[in-house]
């Protein structure tokens, strides 16, 4: 900021020169003491400028008595996962708080490479949402699976990081490489030495774990466990406490959340579904539900702002006070999270230009990636007799294991078919867990992280009827029985999002969760859970367009059982 802003900023709070906006008479957070104050909120340029009553200015907003809270930020999103592009992302987001997002781009960079980052980057300039990006740490996530990416290595993403909206080094899968010190791995860790480097070890502890941690990882968002979370705490490591569509650890987590730990806590979503931030929330869900469990509003409000800010570095954000960012929430009830209103940098949300017609230029680049040609009903076939199951757990992206029978009540077949162009046969294998009334097929070409179309069927004819659908639409979400379409999404940038507007998209979701059920699926996100069994860092067994992937062993092995 320039001697002439801050001219400007320091006249307003002397009352020099009016305001350009005063909310009167509100209760606001005071996040450094976790305190409620009564006052005035005065606004210059975008900036908090003033707390006591009596500056004027152009614009009053009536805070009637509500309470106000800092702007929300997701201490880490999948953007793609929400289906939507940047701009429209703003749109379904911001009106429930979210006023700043950190984002990692390796679902797009995993299909398209370096360009999948640019993408957001580019993006982010002209959105009103503070979109910030870490650079992708792991494309492709491991070796056992085909993305259409190739390999980014440090010295391309040493090329980004001048962007005034790169901020550091995205989650670090490569747990073995870390723990080995691969020198790939230890090239991009060097690399970005001095900036934040963001963690993804599941279920990691002790010796592990602190290996891990002296290499400069400083936050984690895979935890699930208490013990586990509580562990990386007490090594420096923040735990970002995740609700998205398919994991929720809010449950497990929440009795870590104290007064003490809150500046090392946070929220996160991850991966979240446009129909869930619609029916549920965004960030404000992760509030309502933790202080639904027990956690102090105050401390709650802290952990979804002002703890994720400062451990990002971003500068005048995060806080209700003078020479910040006023990004503020105003609330008719804090126990509920109940918003009235949203500003961002002191315009009211209903008031921003939220339409982006910069999405439609940048995702030219990632229409056109799927390159996959249908395969025959044949070629969907599994072995038979004993082999390994993957057991899918509801709200979890972690996975059981199980021998049995590949006809046994409740197995279904799972097929992951690579779709840039190489002409590899599918890989097929087994999984429970859809239902044991399962009958017909869901596709998706949301596969983490290599995004490779998965589909898991009770017959083949289905299955290959809806792997035609998404190769036919570019990508998408597709449900089919009895050798119909039941209901399909296309998603044809990157086989990762749609241009359409969130309602169309909520919409749409809603007709693919009431045809999986009247398929017998008994999952209620059968998509995104789906994606994960093809994502091979998370434990146990994961299945990739090149095999069987036991995680735990880390290699891939027959799916027929011994």
């Amino acid at each position: 900021m320039d001697a002439v802003k801050l001219a400007r900023l320091i006249d307003a709070a002397q009352g020099r020169v009016p305001c350009d906006v005063v909310v009167k008479d509100v209760r606001y957070l005071d996040v450094f003491s976790c305190t409620w104050h009564q006052g005035d909120l005065a606004v210059k340029d975008g900036f908090l400028v003033g707390l006591e009553p009596g500056l004027s200015a152009t614009r009053t907003i009536e805070g009637r008595g509500r309470s106000v809270v800092p702007g929300f930020c997701d201490a880490h999103v999948h953007l793609e996962s929400s289906l939507l592009t940047p701009h429209h992302f703003q749109r379904a987001v911001l009106p429930r708080g979210t006023t700043s997002a950190i984002c990692d781009p390796h679902e797009l960079a995993n299909v398209i490479g370096l360009g999948g980052i640019r993408y957001f980057l580019d993006a982010s300039r002209g959105m009103a949402l503070n979109l910030r990006v870490m650079l992708s740490s792991c494309v492709p996530a491991t070796d056992f699976e085909t993305n259409g990416g190739g390999t980014i290595d440090a010295a391309a993403l040493a090329t980004l990081l001048d962007h005034p909206k790169t901020l550091g080094l995205a989650e670090m899968m490569n747990v073995p490489g870390v723990l080995h010190a691969d020198p790939s791995v230890l090239a991009k860790l060097e690399t970005f030495a001095g900036r934040r480097i963001d963690g993804h070890c599941p279920l990691v502890r002790g010796r592990d774990l602190s290996a891990y941690a002296a290499a400069g990882i400083s936050s984690c968002h895979e935890s699930s466990e208490y013990e586990e979370a509580k562990e990386k705490l007490t090594k420096g490591i923040a735990v970002w406490i995740r609700e998205g569509s398919v994991a929720k650890d809010l449950r497990a987590l929440a009795p870590l959340l104290t007064m003490a730990t809150s500046t090392s806590i946070g929220f996160c979503t991850d991966d979240r579904n446009p129909l869930d931030i619609a029916r549920e929330g965004h960030i404000d869900h992760l509030v309502r539900g933790a202080i639904g469990y027990g956690v102090p509003p105050e401390v709650a409000y802290r952990a979804a702002s002002f703890s994720v800010a400062r451990h990002y570095g971003l500068v005048r954000r995060g806080a209700i006070a003078p020479g910040h960012v006023a990004d503020l929430i105003l609330l008719d009830d804090v126990a509920t999270c109940a918003i009235s209103d949203v500003l961002v940098a002191g315009t009211p949300v209903g008031e921003l230009d939220l339409s982006g017609d910069a999405d439609a230029r940048e995702g030219a680049a990632a229409r056109g990636t799927m390159k996959a040609h249908v395969p025959e009903a044949r070629d969907l076939e599994g072995p038979s007799g004993s082999v390994h199951v993957i057991g899918v757990r509801e709200g979890r992206i972690l996975t059981d294991r199980a021998v049995m029978a590949h006809d046994a009540e409740g197995v279904a077949r799972l097929t992951v078919l690579e779709r840039y162009g190489h002409g590899s046969r599918p890989a097929n294998g087994y999984v429970r867990g859809f239902g044991r009334n399962f009958r017909g097929a869901i596709a998706s070409s949301v596969g983490h992280d290599s995004h490779n179309l998965i589909v898991v069927g009770s017959n083949t004819a289905d299955m290959r009827m809806a792997l035609a659908t998404l190769i036919d639409s570019g990508g998408g979400f597709c449900v089919v029985g009895g050798g119909a379409v039941h209901a399909h999404l296309g998603l044809p940038i990157g086989g990762l999002m749609s241009p359409e507007e969130p309602i169309f998209i909520e919409r749409a979701l809603g007709k693919l969760h009431h045809a999986s059920k009247e398929i017998g699926c008994e999952l209620p996100e059968p998509f995104l859970q789906l994606a994960f069994l093809s994502l091979p860092v998370i434990p146990s067994l994961k299945l990739t367009d090149r095999g069987l992937m036991d995680v735990d062993a880390f290699q891939l092995i027959d799916v027929r059982a011994a």
